[in-house]
C-alpha cells in the first residue's frame, strides 16, 4: 500500500529546497539543447523504458498515487512557480494547471487498467471456433512538443498517459515557458523514484525550433504536437519522412452559442470565463459569441460592465488579480492588430481595446480583456480577420443571430474546428444544435465540460488538427493494438487445409472456395445445401 508519508521522504522535490531554489533563481536562463542532446535523451528514455514496459499495473498506479499525494500538499508552490512563468493569475493557475491535472490522475487510478487490458472480439461467422482480442502493447518512447499556456499541465497531460500505459516520454517544452520545467521535471524524476521506477523514463527537453526538429527527425515512435497550425504542418511533414505516427491539437475558434432560452446569468457567467481564462490563452478557448438577438444587447452590456469591473496586473503582486501577463512576446501587439482591423470594419470596442501606454501595465505583456461587437452583418464578418483568425487572447468578439440556422452557419463559418458550446434550457434543443457543429468537441448548456470528462478524448476538426489525446482514444493511441487469435477447443478443432486448397494449387481450388461461400453467407437454406454439396464435390474430384 502506499505510504503517504513517501513525498516527504528527504530529498524529495520541494519548490523551498536549496537545489530547487537554485535551479529556478535565474528565469530566462534556461539553455537551448543541441540535437544531440536531444538524441542522448530519447536514448535514455528509450533504455528505462524496456525497463518499464515489464512493470506491473500496481507499480503504476503507486506512482500516479505519488504524484496525487504531491500535487495536492503543493498546490501553491506549482501554482506560484506555473505563474511566474506564464503570467496567469493563481487560481486559474490553480483551475487549469492543478486541477485538471488531478482529475486525469484519478480517472487513470479508477479506469486506465480496464481500457489497456486485453478486449475480447467476435471471431465471426467462418472461424467460429477462434478466440479472438486485442492487445495494447506500449510504442516505446514518445515525443511530446506542448505550448506554453499551461506549463505545468501540459506536461503531465501527456506524461501521465504515455509512462502508465507502459512508455518513455520525451517533452519539448515551449522555448517561452521552459523556466518552470526545471521544477516540473525535479517532480517526475523524484516521483518515479519513489516508486522504484527508473528515472530516465521522462526527459524534459528545452530550446527552439531546432529543439523540435530534433526531437520530431529522433527515433521516437509517436509525436504528440500542440501548438498552431502552421507549425503543425511541419510537424507533419517531419513525421512523414519516418512515417512516424502524428496526434496534432491545433488552433481553436470556439464558438459559443447562447439560445434565447438559455439561462441567461449563468451563461454569461460561464461565457466571461471561457473568454477570460489565463488571458484567453487557451486552445478551447471561446472566443466567438454568438448571441441571440434578444438578449444581445443585455449580454454586450453586461459582459463590457463584468471587464470593466475586472483588475489587470501581475500575478504575483500584491492584491487579487483577475487577468494577468501574456506570455507569448509579441502576442499583445498582435492582438492590438486584430482589434484594430476590425475596428476599421465597423466594429465596437465596448470595453477595452488598446495597448497600455502608460502606468505600470506599460510595461511587460499585458493586454486589457476587451468585449468586442461584430454586428454589421456577414459582409463586415468576411472582412474582419478577428473573426477567423484565432485571438488566443483575452478578447470576447460578440455577434448577434435570429435563428438556430444562422446561429450553426455562423458558428461553422470558420476555418478552426476545435470545441463549441451550446447554451439552452431546452436539453433537446441544446443536442440538436449541437450536433451540427463543426468540431471535436462541444459542450451543451456549459463551457468545456468534455476536458474535465477524463474518459473522454481530446481533438479537433478541419485546421484544429486530427487525432485525438486524453480519454480512451488517447490512452489507447499511447499503444500498438495487437491482434491476436487462438483455437478455443485445439483437441476438438483446429484451422486445416481441405485437399482443394493445398499446394500444388487444384484445379478444383475456386469451385471449392465458391461454395464455402454460398455455406457461410448464403440468405436461404437452398443455397447453403448447395454450399455444402459444391464443397463436398470439389474435395471429392480433388482424392479422385
Amino acid at each position: 500500500m502506499y505510504d503517504p508519508a513517501v513525498h516527504d521522504r528527504p530529498g524529495f522535490v520541494s519548490c523551498y529546497d536549496p537545489a530547487t531554489m537554485a535551479l529556478l533563481a535565474a528565469p530566462g536562463t534556461v539553455p537551448d539543447m543541441s540535437p544531440a542532446e536531444v538524441a542522448s535523451a530519447v536514448s535514455k528514455s528509450r533504455a528505462a523504458q524496456r525497463e518499464w514496459r515489464a512493470s506491473g499495473w500496481p507499480q503504476r498506479r503507486l506512482w500516479l498515487r505519488v504524484l496525487s499525494q504531491y500535487i495536492r500538499g503543493h498546490q501553491r508552490d506549482i501554482c506560484r512557480v506555473s505563474s511566474r512563468d506564464s503570467g496567469k493569475p493563481a487560481v486559474d493557475a490553480a483551475f487549469g494547471e492543478v486541477l485538471v491535472t488531478l482529475e486525469k490522475i484519478a480517472w487513470l487510478l479508477a479506469e486506465g487498467e480496464r481500457w489497456l487490458a486485453p478486449e475480447r472480439r467476435s471471431a465471426g461467422s467462418l472461424v467460429f471456433y477462434k478466440g479472438a482480442q486485442v492487445e495494447y502493447h506500449p510504442l516505446g518512447v514518445v515525443g511530446c512538443i506542448v505550448p506554453f499556456n499551461y506549463p505545468f499541465h501540459n506536461i503531465l497531460n501527456p506524461v501521465l498517459a504515455a509512462v502508465f500505459s507502459g512508455n518513455g516520454c520525451v517533452v519539448k517544452v515551449s522555448e517561452h515557458a521552459s523556466w518552470s520545467s526545471g521544477l516540473y521535471g525535479r517532480i517526475l524524476t523524484e516521483s518515479l523514484a519513489a516508486v522504484g521506477a527508473p528515472t530516465d523514463l521522462v526527459q524534459i527537453v528545452t530550446g527552439g525550433a531546432e529543439t523540435g526538429r530534433a526531437l520530431v527527425e529522433g527515433e521516437i515512435d509517436k509525436m504528440v504536437f500542440v501548438g498552431s497550425t502552421g507549425v503543425g504542418r511541419h510537424v507533419m511533414k517531419s513525421c512523414a519522412a519516418r512515417l512516424t505516427p502524428v496526434v496534432l491539437e491545433l488552433g481553436g475558434k470556439d464558438p459559443f452559442i447562447v439560445l434565447e432560452d438559455a439561462e441567461y446569468d449563468r451563461a454569461l457567467s460561464i461565457g466571461l470565463r471561457g473568454a477570460f481564462q489565463s488571458g484567453g490563452q487557451n486552445c478551447t478557448g471561446a472566443e466567438r459569441f454568438i448571441v441571440h438577438r434578444s438578449l444581445y444587447a443585455r449580454w454586450t452590456e453586461d459582459a463590457a460592465a463584468a471587464v470593466a469591473a475586472m483588475r489587470q496586473g501581475p500575478p504575483l503582486g500584491a492584491g487579487r488579480v483577475d487577468v494577468g501577463a501574456l506570455c507569448l512576446p509579441g502576442l499583445a501587439e498582435r492582438v492590438q492588430e486584430l482589434v484594430d482591423d476590425a475596428v476599421a470594419h465597423g466594429g465596437r470596442v465596448l470595453a477595452g481595446g488598446t495597448l497600455p501606454r502608460r502606468g505600470s501595465l506599460a510595461v511587460g505583456q499585458f493586454y486589457p480583456p476587451t468585449v468586442l461587437c461584430l454586428d454589421g452583418g456577414l459582409r463586415q464578418l468576411a472582412a474582419c480577420r478577428a473573426w477567423r483568425e484565432e485571438t488566443f487572447g483575452p478578447v470576447m468578439i460578440c455577434v448577434p443571430f435570429d435563428t438556430d440556422e444562422e446561429a450553426i452557419a455562423l458558428a461553422n463559418d470558420c476555418p478552426f474546428g476545435l470545441g463549441s458550446s451550446v447554451f439552452s434550457r431546452d436539453a433537446s434543443r441544446c443536442r440538436a444544435v449541437g450536433s451540427q457543429m463543426d468540431a471535436g468537441m462541444t459542450a451543451l448548456d456549459d463551457f468545456a465540460s468534455g476536458y474535465m470528462c477524463q474518459s473522454l478524448p481530446f481533438g479537433g476538426v478541419k485546421l484544429s488538427g486530427f487525432d485525438r489525446f486524453a480519454g480512451v482514444e488517447g490512452l489507447r493511441g499511447m499503444c500498438v493494438p495487437k491482434a491476436v487469435s487462438w483455437d478455443l477447443l485445439p483437441s476438438l478443432m483446429t484451422t486445416a487445409l481441405p485437399p482443394p486448397l493445398r499446394y500444388p494449387t487444384s484445379p478444383q481450388g475456386f469451385a471449392f472456395v465458391e461454395s464455402l461461400c454460398r455455406l457461410f453467407y448464403g440468405t436461404s437454406v437452398a443455397e447453403r445445401v448447395g454450399g455444402v454439396w459444391g464443397m463436398a464435390r470439389a474435395s471429392m474430384a480433388v482424392s479422385s
